[in-house]
């Protein structure tokens, strides 16, 4: 085929590489804009755009799909099939409906769960057992097309969004590249989404509080689904405390946050339950095991654990 692929982070990547593999034609990749990124704010190119720049595909970066400047130059290139993974923008009715095969787009859920920006992390927070990879014929919806095809990626206790990122990149263009065949063949039949949908919205950091008057089993999903961005936190000594890593720890009767144990260090939490505090890191500081944080930073036992911002 030939395709454009619209696209802009890392997780996009693995998709136009398979593309490429797979031996079809990406005459052009469109993606979003250059950012200032790190401490310096130097102007970074997104991933895809830095990959696409290596393998000598033309790129294009316009502000807005809107304009008929942008979609007659998309046009241009009579493209088969517009591949769309988290590319950040919403397409108009008129590139929707520009190539044969039309835009199809690689989503990191199993459709109708988890529209929007955020679902793998939303899966975690959850406490999701499972997510997975829809690909779809995109309409003027918000992830709202007919579904071409999909896949299951269990989620496991201690996964954590880092992690089932990485899991359905890798899933996602397999699935993809299953389903450009099935296109080209005929083989495939999309499938309106039916049943219960929910929403993914972007994360922020009013998200990031940990409050241990939750179980602990939803305050590990927090951390879990947080990490690596933006992270957990808790006050402690008055400054922000990241927590990476956590675990559910034994049933306790103890009012919730207080110091249990300190080896390893245990917080009571809501429902007579515990969380043992595994990774953390202090502000200015890198990330380490909390016994170690924690020796130099003692809590007695039975303390109050974390204070009100």
């Amino acid at each position: 085929m030939n395709v454009i692929f619209m696209g802009t982070p890392e997780f996009a990547v693995g998709c136009l590489e398979r593309l490429i593999q797979d031996g079809h034609t990406v005459s052009l990749v469109v993606t979003q804009q250059d950012k200032p990124r790190g401490r310096g704010q130097k102007l970074l190119p997104p991933p895809v755009k830095a990959y696409a720049m290596e393998q000598g595909i033309p790129v294009f970066q316009p502000t807005s799909l809107k304009t008929a400047e942008v979609q007659d130059r998309l046009r241009r290139y009579q493209a088969d099939a517009i591949v769309v993974v988290a590319y950040g923008k919403i397409l108009p009715q008129e590139i929707l409906s520009m190539p044969p095969y039309g835009c199809i787009n690689v989503h990191a859920s199993l459709l109708p769960r988890y529209r929007g920006a955020a679902p793998i992390q939303w899966a975690i927070l959850n406490g999701e057992s499972e997510s997975g990879v829809t690909t779809m014929l995109m309409d003027e919806g918000l992830d709202t097309g007919d579904m071409l095809r999909k896949a299951v990626c269990p989620i496991t206790e201690d996964m954590t969004a880092g992690d089932l990122h990485d899991a359905l990149a890798v899933l996602g263009a397999d699935v993809l590249s299953d389903t450009l065949k099935a296109l080209q063949d005929g083989t495939v039949q999309p499938v309106p989404q039916t049943g219960e949908s929910c929403y993914a919205p972007m994360l922020d950091k009013g998200l990031c509080r940990m409050d241990f008057k939750k179980n602990a089993a939803q305050l590990h999903d927090q951390v879990r689904g947080l990490n690596p961005w933006p992270t957990a936190t808790v006050m402690h000594d008055g400054k922000r405390l990241k927590i990476h890593r956590t675990r559910v720890g034994a049933p306790c009767d103890a009012e919730p946050n207080r110091v249990v144990c300190v080896a390893p260090f245990t917080v009571s939490c809501g429902g007579n339950t515990t969380l043992e505090l595994v990774e953390v890191q202090s502000e200015g500081g890198r990330r380490m095991a909390a016994e170690d944080y924690f020796r130099g930073h003692p809590v007695p036992l039975n303390a109050v654990f974390a204070e009100d911002e």
